[in-house]
């Protein structure tokens, strides 16, 4: 191996993919940088000018033209962090949300196009060979929780709720069928009839794999969202992705216009627990029921989105 054969490869590649005419190949007025910045400030709902820098290794004064300039299309707004008063927190408009999922979109049709040239026997061979790369120049690092992005659901995650929820649950919980019935029924009603102004669900994903889930609904209580199916894989727990999911849910549900947020769970379920309190939701109710296979106490939580915090 040597230098020639990286750089040799880096030119094919970025061939391959358009690097060098990201924004006609995906018929959009962004480069790839610009694009990939969207796509940041669309995965991560709590960031700012330093975090994305960080991320990204972009030049401070790079990002400032770039966020200006989408600022000025009305993309972005830019106001003080909750956590740093120094710092500036940039997050997405509505019209921004639409970009950036505009640009996922049509990126994914161009990969997609571009894997249907791909053999079907080819393909295992591919995705090693792609996973060899990053293992070895990433040095084997284990995952940060940088390197989880949230998104929206892309075909088959919604099964994947289904799949992951039951067979977790039953493999640490000793829940039964019913369980595995009661999200299908869920996801299933999400699927069929939801208002994507009003209700969302969220994909963590690490190492273009899901790991985690939480879905945003409307409850029956006027004002009221309901979360629901929050889960992180075993393996990617410690990574502080039940945080990002109930936080991004919470912004979300606040922006909606929602007043309260509640949820419903169980008293073993001590690790989503700790989750809901580190966000402000209050125990306001406790029930013992027999369910899914199990003698459980039922737990009702709530967060009053325009409380006043302590």
């Amino acid at each position: 191996m040597t230098v020639q054969d990286i750089r040799s490869f880096n030119r094919f590649y970025t061939n391959v993919i358009g690097a060098l005419d990201y924004g006609r190949r995906l018929y959009a007025p962004y480069t790839l940088t610009e694009s990939r910045v969207l796509y940041e400030l669309a995965h991560a709902p709590r960031t700012d000018a330093a975090d994305l820098r960080t991320q990204l290794h972009l030049d401070a004064g790079y990002l400032t033209r770039i966020l200006n300039k989408f600022e000025e299309d009305g993309l972005v707004e830019r106001g003080p962090s909750e956590t740093d008063p120094r710092r500036r927190r940039i997050t997405l408009t509505a019209p921004g949300r639409e970009a950036a999922a505009l640009l996922d979109e049509r990126a994914r049709e161009t990969v997609g196009a571009m894997l249907d040239t791909v053999r079907a026997e080819d393909r295992p061979r591919l995705a090693q060979a792609m996973r060899t790369v990053r293992t070895i120049l990433g040095d084997g690092r284990a995952p940060r929780p940088e390197d989880v992005i949230l998104r929206e659901p892309a075909p088959g995650d919604l099964g994947w709720i289904v799949q992951r929820n039951a067979a977790l649950y039953a493999a640490e919980y000793g829940f039964d069928a019913d369980y595995e019935g009661l999200v299908a029924r869920i996801v299933a009603d999400y699927a069929e009839d939801h208002d994507p102004h009003l209700e969302r669900t969220w994909i963590a994903e690490l190492d273009d794999r899901p790991v985690g889930c939480v879905m945003c609904v409307r409850d029956d209580a006027p004002g009221a969202a309901r979360l629901r199916l929050l889960l992180v894989e075993p393996d990617a727990r410690g990574l502080r992705i039940g945080d990002r999911l109930v936080g991004a849910l919470v912004d979300f549900a606040r922006e909606a216009g929602y007043r309260e947020v509640v949820l419903w769970t169980n008293d073993i379920l001590g690790a989503a627990r700790r989750i809901y309190q580190r966000h402000g939701f209050v125990l306001v109710a406790e029930k013992p029921h027999h369910s899914f296979g199990r003698d459980l106490t039922g737990q009702d939580w709530r967060l009053d989105l325009y409380a006043t915090p302590e």
